[in-house]
C-alpha cells in the first residue's frame, strides 16, 4: 500500500514575473490536489521569482513583493501540503529558501546550505547560507528538504537524515550541460549511499538568457534503484507514490525523457531560442542564410523553435557569393517553408569601397575589405529587425567565436546566437541529426568545404587549423583550462596550439560584445568564462603553468 502521493511541478517559472508565477503555482496546486489527490506538491528552486533572479533580489521592492505573494499563496493552500522556493530577507540578510505550506500557514522554512559560486553561479553575491535542516511529516512519512546544490554535497542530506528524515526531496534549478543527466544520477546515488534514503530530484524547465533548464527530473528509491529521467525540456506535473514500508516509488505520471546526446542538445538549443523570443516578446526572427552550414543549422533550429512561417531568411549575395550558395539556400527555404528575401549587398559594398577609396589609397586589400561585406550584411539584418520587429539571429559557432574568425558588427550581429556554444564538428553532427528527423538541411550544405565567401576562393581551412584539430584544442584550452604544455604533450603541434591560444585570448573583446546564446558545454563563453579583455597574461607553455 503506497502511503504518500507526491506531485512535482517540472515547469517553467519566469524570472521576475512574480504575478504569472503566483498564478501558475495556484493552478498547479488545484490540479495536484483535485485531479491527482496528491498529499504533497513540490515546486522548483526559487519558483516564485524564477531562477536566477540575480540583482533583482537586491531591490527592496522586489523582495517585499515576493514576501507578500508568498503569504497570499499560503492562504490558498488547503487540503494539500506545498513546498515552494523563494528568496527571503531577514534584515540585511537574504536567503535562497523554500517554505512548507499547510492549511493556510507557513509551517517551516529551509534555507539553502551550499551556495554555488562557480561556473554560471554566483549565489554568494546575493545570499547567505542556512545551517538548519527541515524535516516535516506528511502522510506518515518524515520528509527532509534540500535545495539544488545541497544535493551535490553530503552535509545537508546527512543533517536531514540525522534529524529523522525518511525521504529527501530536492527542489532544483539545474541548468543543462552535455550529459548532465549522468552527473545528476551519480549525485543521487552518492546521497543514497551515504544516507540510505530515497531521494526525489525535481528540476525546472525553460530558457533564461544563456541558461536552459532541461527538466529531466529523477528519483532514487530506498534500494538505490534509479528512475528514468522525466521528460526533456517539457513542462509536466509528475506524480509518484511512495511506500515507506517497501521504500519504493510507484510512478503514476512519469513519462520517460530521451537521453540521446544529439537529441538532447538539439532540443535544448531549440528551447533556448523559443523561450528567449517568447519571453522578450518577439514573434518572429530574421537571419542571413548563406548556403553555409552554420546559418543552415540556425535556420532549422529557428523554424523548430518559432515555426517556419515566423522565420525570415535573407540571402545577401555579393561578388564573391558562389551560385551554389544561392541554390542551396533556396533549397532549404523551399523545403522548410521559410519566409525569404534576396537583398544584394554588392551596391552597398561598392558604395563603401568608393567612400573609403581616398583614405585607403596606397594600402593593400586585407581583411578590412572582407569585413565591410560582413558588416553590410549585419546592417541589412538589423534594418529588417528594426522595421518589422524580428529578433535578429547571429549565426557564429563556438570555433569561430573562440578564434575570432567572425566579424564583430557583421556575422556576430544579432540579438541571440543559437549555436554560439557549438563547436564546428558539433554543428555538423546536429545537422545530420536534424536531417534524420526530416529533411531540413540540404546535403550539399553539409558536404561542401566551409567558406566565409568574402574573398576569391576563400576556405576556412586556409586561415584555421583543420576543424577536428581546432575543436579539440579549444575543448582542452577553453573548456578544460589545460595549459599549452599539457595540450602539446597530448600530441598536438606546439606552434598550432600556441597560435590557437593566442587567437582565443585576442578575441575576448569581440566575444564580450556578442549576443547571448544557450549554454550546452561545461564552459561556455559568457557568464561561464570571465576572462579580462585587457590582460598581459600569456601562457608560458609549461605543463605546471595553469
Amino acid at each position: 500500500m503506497f502511503e504518500l502521493k507526491i506531485a512535482l511541478a517540472q515547469f517553467d517559472f519566469e524570472v521576475g514575473h512574480i504575478t504569472a508565477n503566483h498564478d501558475r503555482i495556484l493552478q498547479l496546486l488545484v490540479q495536484a490536489r483535485d485531479q491527482h489527490q496528491a498529499d504533497l506538491l513540490v515546486f522548483p528552486e526559487l519558483a516564485l521569482t524564477g531562477y536566477p533572479p540575480e540583482d533583482l533580489v537586491l531591490r527592496p521592492g522586489f523582495m517585499r513583493r515576493t514576501e507578500q505573494t508568498l503569504k497570499d499563496i499560503a492562504q490558498h493552500v488547503q487540503g494539500i501540503d506545498v513546498i515552494v522556493g523563494h528568496p527571503r530577507a531577514e534584515g540585511e540578510r537574504r536567503y535562497n529558501s523554500v517554505s512548507w505550506l499547510r492549511d493556510g500557514q507557513v509551517i517551516g522554512t529551509y534555507d539553502k546550505w551550499d551556495l554555488p559560486n562557480y561556473a554560471v553561479f554566483d549565489e554568494r553575491r546575493y545570499f547567505v547560507p542556512g545551517d538548519q535542516p527541515l524535516v516535516i511529516e506528511v502522510a506518515g512519512v518524515r520528509v527532509g528538504v534540500l535545495i539544488c546544490e545541497d544535493t551535490w554535497t553530503p552535509e545537508a542530506a546527512r543533517a536531514a537524515h540525522q534529524a529523522g528524515a525518511q525521504l529527501l526531496v530536492s527542489a532544483n534549478a539545474s541548468p543543462y550541460y552535455m550529459q548532465k543527466h549522468l552527473d545528476r544520477s551519480q549525485v543521487l546515488q552518492d546521497r543514497h549511499a551515504e544516507t540510505g534514503l530515497p531521494v526525489i530530484y525535481l528540476n525546472c524547465v525553460g530558457g533564461q538568457d544563456e541558461l536552459v533548464f532541461d527538466g529531466h527530473s529523477l528519483a532514487i528509491d530506498g534500494h538505490g534503484q534509479l528512475s528514468s529521467p522525466a521528460p526533456l525540456c517539457q513542462e509536466v506535473l509528475l506524480v509518484l507514490e511512495y511506500d515507506k514500508n517497501s521504500r519504493k516509488f510507484d510512478p503514476i505520471v512519469w513519462p520517460e525523457g530521451t537521453t540521446d546526446d544529439l537529441a538532447v542538445v538539439y532540443e535544448v538549443l531549440t528551447l533556448g531560442l523559443r523561450d528567449y523570443a517568447r519571453k522578450n516578446k518577439f514573434e518572429s526572427v530574421v537571419l542571413g542564410l548563406s548556403g553555409g552550414v552554420d546559418s543552415a543549422l540556425t535556420a532549422a533550429i529557428a523554424a523548430d523553435a518559432v515555426g517556419p512561417e515566423n522565420v525570415l531568411a535573407v540571402m545577401m549575395p555579393s561578388r564573391h557569393t558562389a551560385e551554389l550558395s544561392l541554390i542551396l539556400a533556396t533549397e532549404q527555404i523551399t523545403s522548410m517553408g521559410l519566409c525569404h528575401e534576396t537583398i544584394s549587398i554588392e551596391p552597398i559594398y561598392q558604395a563603401m569601397l568608393n567612400q573609403m577609396a581616398e583614405v585607403f589609397a596606397g594600402t593593400r586589400e586585407n581583411f578590412t575589405e572582407e569585413n565591410l561585406q560582413a558588416r553590410a550584411r549585419g546592417t541589412v539584418i538589423m534594418a529588417l529587425s528594426n522595421k518589422f520587429g524580428h529578433l535578429p539571429l547571429a549565426t557564429s559557432n563556438k570555433s569561430e567565436l573562440a578564434t575570432g574568425y567572425s566579424t564583430i558588427y557583421g556575422d556576430m550581429c544579432g540579438g541571440f546566437s543559437p549555436i554560439k556554444d557549438c563547436l564546428k564538428q558539433m554543428v555538423y553532427r546536429l545537422c545530420d541529426y536534424r536531417n534524420h528527423r526530416s529533411e531540413a538541411i540540404p546535403q550539399g550544405v553539409i558536404d561542401r568545404p566551409p567558406s566565409a565567401e568574402l574573398s576569391p576562393n576563400q576556405l576556412d581551412q586556409d586561415r584555421l587549423p583543420p576543424y577536428p584539430v581546432l575543436d579539440e584544442i579549444i575543448t582542452r584550452y577553453v573548456e578544460l583550462d589545460q595549459p599549452i604544455g599539457t595540450i602539446v604533450a597530448a600530441g598536438f603541434e606546439e606552434a598550432v596550439v600556441r597560435r590557437v591560444a593566442g587567437m582565443v585570448l585576442a578575441a575576448e573583446y569581440k566575444r564580450r560584445q556578442g549576443a547571448p546564446g544557450p549554454r550546452i558545454t561545461r564552459r561556455a563563453f559568457g557568464r561561464d568564462r570571465r576572462y579580462p579583455i585587457t590582460s598581459g597574461w600569456r601562457d608560458s607553455g609549461l605543463i605546471e603553468d595553469t
